[in-house]
């Protein structure tokens, strides 16, 4: 049973940074990609960003320029560098990995960004 772990969420400053990580326990087979998603009161969820297992990464436009994406090379870890951070970025942020037979979810993780 493959169980993500998210940390590195809190409350920061405008113009602030955090990291975010998820880590699966178990075994992951097939790895496709992994992903951040964010959901904040009152709006749907969005994707933030998503990295392949090629590396390749996609961002959201609203955070294009301050976010970074990465993940390891066991496929296990995924981190999401988040600078310049501002007070629509407050949110829940959830990872996600796609494997070939089945997607894995984080339990969330809060971000607060105080103006």
């Amino acid at each position: 049973q493959v169980q993500l772990a998210e940390s590195g969420g809190g409350l920061v400053q405008t113009g602030g940074s955090l990291r975010l990580s998820c880590t699966a326990s178990g075994r992951i087979s097939g790895f496709i990609a992994g992903a951040w998603y964010r959901q904040a009161p009152g709006k749907e969820r969005e994707l933030v960003a998503s990295i392949t297992a090629g590396g390749s990464a996609n961002y959201a436009d609203s955070v294009q320029g301050r976010f970074a994406i990465s993940r390891d090379h066991g496929f296990k870890s995924v981190w999401l560098q988040m600078n310049n951070l501002k007070p629509e970025d407050t949110a829940v942020y959830s990872c996600k990995l796609v494997t070939r037979g089945a997607q894995y979810w984080g339990q969330g993780t809060q971000v607060t960004v105080s103006s």
